[in-house]
């Protein structure tokens, strides 16, 4: 198993691509510490990583909240004593031109999708340098890296978790403790759910492969990244488009 023992806190992994993330993280033997904010949802996914043979436990955590963070964190080492891993997936869109976009539109997009994640980075982080070595990987999308129509805030965020992994790669490297980011383009998960049939088929027909891509396809980078097959990667911000940005 590639992540035998691996202690791993998934945010945002009750649904989409953090579901599959943790699924395939308990079947590669990794503890995987389920936590967001839909607790039937970490139910769910809890219930299937042990069910099939894995170990996992769940946490409420709203990553904008650091005293629930710290609470997680405590916990977990209480159990297990010790992070392995962090994969920083939780996010959300609040999409809308900037002429028309509001102030509480641009500002809980950054809470969640750029301060969450240096929020539970923080909160690792001393766990980390104490074992001298971890891994940590971000969401960040190919709208971090190219922009997009409507999407000012979700940019910006994503375009600051590349500028976070590429920071911490310098700075904690030498601690053992390695930062990447995922960049993935158009994914099927329920973030889609009410999206025009139409406005699917156009996303499928801008990307060469002429599909989105599965959950469990962002998974599998994930999964490398975390595993020692990765070990002299650091830095480096992985596209999974299909092709898309070609």
């Amino acid at each position: 198993m590639r992540l035998a023992d691996k202690v791993t806190v998934i945010t945002g992994a009750a649904s989409g691509i953090g579901q599959a993330t943790a699924l395939r993280f308990g079947k590669e033997g990794a503890r995987v510490v389920v936590c967001d904010i839909n607790q039937a949802g970490i139910d769910s996914v809890v219930s299937e990583i042990v069910g099939n043979g894995g170990q996992a436990v769940g946490y409420v955590v709203n990553v904008t909240d650091k005293a629930q963070i710290a609470s997680m964190v405590a916990g977990v080492k209480g159990q297990w004593g010790r992070i392995d891993v962090l994969v920083n997936n939780a996010g959300i869109v609040a999409d809308a031109q900037l002429s028309k976009m509001t102030e509480e539109q641009f500002d809980r997009v950054i809470d969640i999708n750029l301060k969450g994640v240096y929020n539970c980075t923080k909160g690792v982080l001393d766990t980390m340098i104490e074992q001298a070595s971890g891994v940590i990987l971000n969401a960040s999308s190919v709208v971090g890296l190219y922009g997009n129509f409507g999407q000012t805030n979700y940019a910006a965020a994503k375009f600051g978790v590349i500028g976070f992994t590429k920071t911490w790669a310098k700075e904690l490297g030498k601690r053992g403790i390695r930062s990447n980011a995922v960049c993935p383009g158009f994914v099927a998960t329920p973030i889609l759910k009410d999206m025009p049939e139409k406005v699917i088929q156009a996303m499928e027909e801008k990307v060469p492969m002429r599909r989105l891509a599965r959950p469990d396809e962002i998974a599998s980078v994930y999964l490398f990244l975390a595993s020692d097959d990765a070990s002299y990667i650091n830095g480096a911000v992985i596209s999974v488009d299909g092709g898309l940005v070609i």
